[in-house]
């Protein structure tokens, strides 16, 4: 029997087996993420889910075939709309228990002066587009440059250095760089000024 003839036939249908509670599904079995649509005379089923999964703070876990696979996925609602995600199968997870993590003891001043960096640098919503992929802006440049037939460039790679990072001193470091008035203020999370 051909390979071929094994693959999962694509149907176009997502098969839902259950509801769960949304903070049941851990982003560590997140793959991607696709915004789905209705077809046409399913505008109200549609609807009517969005709604319910958004009322019911629930999400739907089931099965999708494509391109010869089946895929595990969520249904979520999102801004009146539904989400399909895909999901990892529980044998493409690697359990967190078996990587070794040596014992040690924090001591309460590092555990301090920690927390006291990450509240310095806390901000209370998510800006995505300030955030830019520099590798592709630079890839995208040389693309350009060779289009219009000039030479590219190709920058000296350094070789790693290899150093032992002292984390007290650098998060000692970190607090002393910060701005004279974030210094005065008490621990608190500042906004970021952004689009809303």
């Amino acid at each position: 029997m051909p390979l071929k003839a094994l693959e999962e036939r694509a149907t176009g249908a997502i098969d839902i087996v259950e509801f769960l509670p949304a903070e049941q599904v851990d982003r560590i079995w997140l793959d991607r993420t696709y915004y789905l649509g209705p077809d046409k005379g399913g505008e109200r089923a549609y609807k009517l889910l969005a709604e319910a999964l958004e009322k019911t703070k629930r999400v739907a876990i089931g099965q999708y075939a494509a391109r010869g696979k089946q895929y595990l996925i969520m249904v979520r609602p999102m801004s009146g709309a539904l989400v399909m995600e895909q999901l990892r199968y529980a044998d493409e997870i690697r359990n967190i228990a078996e990587v070794p993590i040596p014992k040690t003891e924090v001591k309460k001043p590092e555990l301090e002066l920690a927390t006291k960096l990450i509240e310095q640098a806390a901000t209370d919503e998510f800006h995505p587009e300030k955030y830019k992929d520099n590798v592709r802006d630079r890839m995208q440049e040389q693309i350009e440059r060779k289009v219009e037939g000039k030479q590219i460039t190709e920058e000296p790679e350094e070789a790693p250095k290899t150093r032992v990072l002292d984390l007290m001193q650098a998060l000692k470091q970190s607090l002393e760089s910060a701005p004279a008035e974030e210094k005065e203020k008490p621990a608190k999370r500042r906004k970021v000024a952004g689009k809303r």
